[in-house]
């Protein structure tokens, strides 16, 4: 619905969350639940029989076909700024969640190619598993990263980011995800 009206802007954020609910709500069986999570709430953005979903999208000029950028995974920005109770609050917002959808546009020179891509919780609960590392030369409280490896193999990189509180996953291999849907729309 939204492609046919906006053709050259894929849709973000709240507007994505509105088209995903509508979407269960057209397909929904008779015994599902469909109950918003609340926007701009540590917690679900649907939860449709008993799953628990979060919404994510990836929709600027500079996404990558091949893996992904998830810029806001949680907020983190609560004292104290130390490794352990990092990761803790990744893992707990991690807890939150059954499923994360993610809606991607990866621009091509005269198309716009689509991607529903389920994120595997599991693959980033890993993040238990690091051992940060300072980044970057920020003076005062520092940021704080580590590559995620399983079996010996980089699957992705989290980010604690100082100046704004922010967990982000960078580099998460497309292959290590459920590709659900894609399809392109020319420009």
């Amino acid at each position: 619905m939204h492609q046919s009206i906006y053709r050259t802007t894929p849709p973000q954020g709240i507007y994505f969350e509105a088209l995903v609910e509508e979407a269960f709500r057209r397909i929904k069986k008779p015994v599902a639940v469909i109950e918003a999570g609340g926007r701009n709430q540590p917690r679900h953005d649907l939860l449709v029989d008993n799953q628990k979903i979060s919404l994510k999208t990836e929709t600027g000029i500079g996404t990558h076909a091949d893996h992904i950028t998830i810029t806001k995974l949680c907020t983190t920005e609560r004292e104290p700024w130390e490794a352990h109770v990092l990761v803790q609050r990744v893992m707990n917002h991690l807890a939150r969640y059954d499923t994360i959808l993610m809606f991607r546009a990866v621009w091509r020179p005269k198309a716009i190619r689509y991607q529903l891509v389920e994120v595997p919780v599991k693959t980033l609960r890993l993040i238990d598993k690091i051992s940060l590392q300072v980044v970057g030369k920020r003076k005062g409280r520092q940021s704080l990263g580590a590559d995620v490896v399983r079996e010996g193999k980089r699957l992705f990189r989290v980010h604690f980011d100082a100046s704004d509180g922010k967990c982000s996953i960078r580099n998460l291999g497309i292959q290590h995800c459920v590709m659900l849907e894609e399809w392109e729309v020319g420009l």
